[in-house]
C-alpha cells in the first residue's frame, strides 16, 4: 500500500446520502461537501460516487467536468467503504475491497458493495479481503509499518475471536504490512470504535502526528495512552523516528452526539494538505502552525468541517487516494 503521500491520478468522495441519518438539514451538509471538494481539487482531480436518487442535486452543486460514478450509496464515508488501493510487485495497480458491516453497528447493505462496484468499473484487479477491515482503521507509512488499534481490530462486532497475529498476518498478505504500531482505543464517542485516522498518522516515512488533548479533557488519559505506545515502538527501532504531537480541540456535543474533532484527520493531495478548522482560534491557529512545519513542501488549507463531524466523520474518512498510474 503506497503512502498518502505518493502521487495521486484522483481522490475520490462520496456524495453526502440524502437519506443517511445526518443531524443537521442536507443543504448545510451538501454546502460543507463542496467546499471540502473544492479545496482538495485546488491540488488534484477529484472524482465522485453518487447515489442515482442524488446525482441530479450533486450536478447541480458541483463542477459541470466532474467524473461521476453512479453507484446506490447508504452514507458518504468513502475511506471506508471504498477500495483500498495497492501495487503488485511489478506497479500495477489494485484494489483491496475490505468485508464492510458498518462498523459493525449500522446497516450498510449498498455500501458493502461500493468497492467491488468501483473496481469494476474502473478496470482494476479486485483483491478481495476475507475479514471486516475499514480504509480508516490503517495507516501506512510506505515502509512496511502500519497504524492501528485494538478497538477496531479485534472488537468482537468485527471479526469474533480476531487475534493480534491473526490480523497482522492479513495485513501482511493485503497491504504488505510488516511491522505494527498498536493503539488501544480511540476517541470518546467514535462510532467507528477508534478509527487511527482520528488517533495518528504518519506524515512522511520515519516522522508521526500523535493527537493529544488538554488536561481534564474527557480524551487525555486515553491519548495519553496513545502517545506512550507509540514513543514505546519507536524506541525499539533500529533508527530514529520523529514523533510530534498536535492538541485537539475541546470535547464538544450536539445533544447527546460526542463529536470526533480531530486535527490528525486530514488529507495528504498532491502538492497539499486539506485539514480540519472548528472556529477554535487557539487550537486551529496552532494546528495548521505545526502541519506547514511538518509538509514544508506542500500547501496547508483548512476546512471548517463543524458541519461534517456531525455526521460522525471529517476529511480523511471522507475521501480514498487513487495512487498514480506513473512511478
Amino acid at each position: 500500500m503506497p503512502p498518502e503521500w505518493a502521487p495521486h491520478s484522483c481522490c475520490w468522495m462520496a456524495w453526502p446520502r440524502s437519506g443517511a441519518d445526518w443531524p443537521l438539514p442536507m443543504q448545510q451538509v451538501y454546502r460543507s461537501f463542496v467546499n471540502l471538494f473544492g479545496a482538495i481539487a485546488e491540488f488534484e482531480p477529484v472524482c465522485l460516487v453518487v447515489d442515482p436518487e442524488d446525482q441530479k442535486i450533486a450536478r447541480q452543486m458541483l463542477p459541470a467536468d466532474v467524473e461521476m460514478l453512479p453507484i446506490e450509496l447508504d452514507d458518504s464515508w468513502m475511506r471506508d467503504i471504498g477500495p483500498t488501493f495497492v501495487r503488485g510487485r511489478g506497479g500495477e495497480l489494485a484494489g483491496v475491497d475490505w468485508q464492510f458491516n458498518g462498523w459493525g453497528k449500522f446497516p450498510h447493505r449498498h455500501d458493502a458493495c461500493v468497492a467491488r462496484r468501483m473496481l469494476q468499473q474502473l478496470g482494476l484487479q479486485r483483491i478481495e479481503g476475507d475479514w471486516v477491515n475499514e480504509g480508516g482503521a490503517i495507516h501506512v507509512n510506505g515502509e512496511g509499518v502500519c497504524l492501528l488499534t485494538r478497538s477496531v481490530q479485534l472488537n468482537a462486532n468485527r471479526n469474533p475471536g480476531a487475534t493480534t497475529s491473526l490480523v497482522q498476518e492479513r495485513l501482511q498478505r493485503e497491504i504488505g504490512a510488516d511491522d505494527f504500531i498498536w493503539l488501544e482505543r480511540g476517541l470518546v464517542g467514535d462510532d467507528t470504535d477508534g478509527h487511527v485516522d482520528e488517533l495518528a498518522c504518519f506524515t512522511d516515512p520515519f516522522s508521526l502526528l500523535v493527537a493529544v488533548s488538554a488536561q481534564g479533557d474527557d480524551n487525555h488519559d486515553l491519548l495519553q495512552a496513545n502517545l506512550a505506545q507509540v514513543k514505546a515502538w519507536a524506541e525499539k527501532q533500529d533508527r530514529h523516528f520523529n514523533i510530534r504531537t498536535v492538541e485537539l480541540p475541546p470535547v464538544e456535543h450536539l445533544g447527546e452526539l460526542c463529536l470526533s474533532r480531530s486535527y490528525v484527520n486530514f488529507y495528504i493531495a498532491n502538492g497539499g494538505v486539506v485539514a480540519p478548522s472548528y472556529g477554535e482560534p487557539r487550537t486551529d491557529a496552532a494546528a495548521l502552525e505545526l502541519l506547514q512545519d511538518c509538509f514544508p513542501d506542500r500547501r496547508v488549507v483548512q476546512v471548517d468541517c463543524s458541519v461534517l463531524v456531525t455526521g460522525g466523520g471529517n476529511i480523511h474518512c471522507m475521501t480514498q487516494q487513487q495512487p498514480s498510474t506513473a512511478e
